[in-house]
């Protein structure tokens, strides 16, 4: 069907490229940590809508311009880093602030869009995905496909769903744990370190990333 081949395989990688650790899961581990499930929710849905920004921008071939244009490449690299460092640079230098006791504490509250916008922007200014959906789904691809735009946007469209069902579930299962797990205030003021010293991180390995 539109000249799609290996569809079954094309799901179970995708699926596993989802689960792999990154700065989105990073992202909602620590809004579902810190606000709840919706939070998460948020910052996943977030995260799937850049995902499609750069599903339509590959299908109409704009992404190629970054796979070819350094300039380009190099401007969205570099927005993207600065973002995951201001990210990171704000975790590090925040405080936790009390909830139902001195020892119950999370991170300062963000609205859901603002955690939405979050999770849009370091997805979308991320060039490494706008690649990676050049370089993996025309494999699944046949070269004899009538409308191969169509076939790419349908098979980004399926791969962005089993992602948002992972992310939803790892929002879900991060809410709970952190439930679970009552974290005292200089336990959660480290965690917030650890987290941010890994967005700073993924920032420093996007800006050293090359082509």
């Amino acid at each position: 069907m539109f000249g799609i081949h290996d569809l079954g395989l094309f799901m179970i990688s995708g699926l596993l490229l989802n689960m792999a650790p990154g700065p989105d899961s990073l992202l909602i581990v620590t809004r579902s940590a810190a606000q709840g499930w919706r939070a998460g929710s948020a910052a996943a849905l977030g995260i799937g809508s850049g995902t499609l920004i750069h599903i339509i921008a590959a299908a109409l071939g704009l992404s190629a311009i970054l796979a070819t244009s350094a300039t380009a490449f190099s401007v969205v690299k570099y927005i993207g880093a600065i973002y995951l460092l201001y990210i990171g640079i704000g975790l590090l230098l925040s405080k936790s602030a009390a909830v139902t006791s001195v020892d119950d504490v999370v991170l300062a509250p963000l609205s859901l869009r603002r955690i939405y916008v979050q999770g849009f922007l370091t997805n979308v200014f991320n060039p490494k995905v706008a690649i990676f959906f050049l370089a993996f789904v025309p494999q699944f691809i046949s070269p004899q496909a009538e409308n191969k735009a169509l076939a790419f946007i349908l098979l980004g469209c399926i791969f962005n769903l089993n992602g948002m069902l992972w992310c939803h579930l790892l929002a879900v299962t991060s809410a709970m744990a952190s439930q679970r797990l009552q974290a005292s205030r200089a336990v959660s003021q480290w965690l917030n370190r650890l987290i941010g010293a890994l967005f700073i991180s993924f920032g420093i390995k996007l800006a050293l990333v090359d082509r």
